[in-house]
């Protein structure tokens, strides 16, 4: 780890997103972050992809284009080779803000109990332009208590970093179970073992475009739904009283942002 800055390990999957690639791809290395490890795992693209990725390849810590199972098997590929203390994914039709690298480092490098962490869930348009913000979520009692069915809340994965650590803790590897909610399964496994924190900073932003298959919201709700239901099944039974009090009482945890 250099003085200040642990290693940050970036996978972005891509198959055949030419038309966003790049500004995903540009958003990460001009964060000038001096500790980086990208990695791009492509699933054997034949629009323009390639050409794009071959122009920053020598800024990149690993690449290959191959045929796949799909986007979380091209994640666990990339995760499989990162080697960063602290970790997060970026699909190839999102973006990091400006300064996040760093921001995350030093949250990470003062605070460290901290294990994961959420910044402002923020959502971009096609052309760039941000169009919604809000306040980031980090209660499990929200999840558990489905409350996201009702307010359409989630952790949003752009937003989201993790400790290595914490990833290996939690089985080392993203669930390929689902269609969409393989973050939300990632995220219950995750509140098994830690906190997650927030900060007040824009971190990353989802983009809506068209024809993309993360806009299908009810299928999402659905696939989180059944993963709330495995994952309360297995809580021992003082976990299901205290979230049975809490929600009834209203105690649920409140947003606590570490950073000023």
């Amino acid at each position: 780890m250099q003085a200040g800055f642990p290693k940050i390990s970036v996978v972005t999957p891509n198959y055949n997103l030419g038309a966003f690639l790049e500004r995903t791809i540009t958003s990460v290395l001009d964060q000038k972050y001096p500790n980086l490890e990208y990695i791009i795992i492509d699933g054997g693209s034949t629009d323009h992809s390639l050409d794009i990725i071959a122009r920053y390849q020598h800024k990149l810590a690993y690449f290959v284009s191959e045929p796949d199972k799909g986007m979380y098997d091209a994640i666990n590929k990339g995760f499989s080779v990162a080697t960063g203390d602290i970790m997060c994914w970026i699909n190839s039709d999102d973006i990091f803000w400006e300064g996040s690298f760093t921001h995350v480092a030093r949250l990470f490098t003062e605070h460290t109990h901290v294990q994961w962490l959420q910044g402002y869930p923020t959502v971009i348009n096609e052309t760039g332009e941000m169009i919604y913000k809000r306040d980031p979520v980090v209660s499990p009692e929200h999840f558990y208590t489905k409350k996201f069915l009702e307010d359409g809340r989630y952790i949003q994965q752009e937003s989201t970093f993790w400790t290595k650590a914490l990833w290996e803790k939690a089985g080392g590897h993203v669930s390929e179970t689902y269609t969409l909610a393989n973050d939300f399964e990632l995220w219950m496994r995750f509140f098994k073992h830690a906190t997650l924190h927030a900060t007040r900073q824009q971190l990353g932003a989802f983009r809506v475009r068209a024809g993309q298959q993360s806009a299908n919201a009810e299928r999402y709700s659905k696939e989180a739904e059944a993963c709330v239901d495995r994952y309360y099944a297995s809580l021992p039974f003082y976990k299901k009283l205290t979230l049975w009090y809490r929600t009834h009482f209203n105690h649920n945890t409140p947003v606590t942002y570490i950073d000023p």
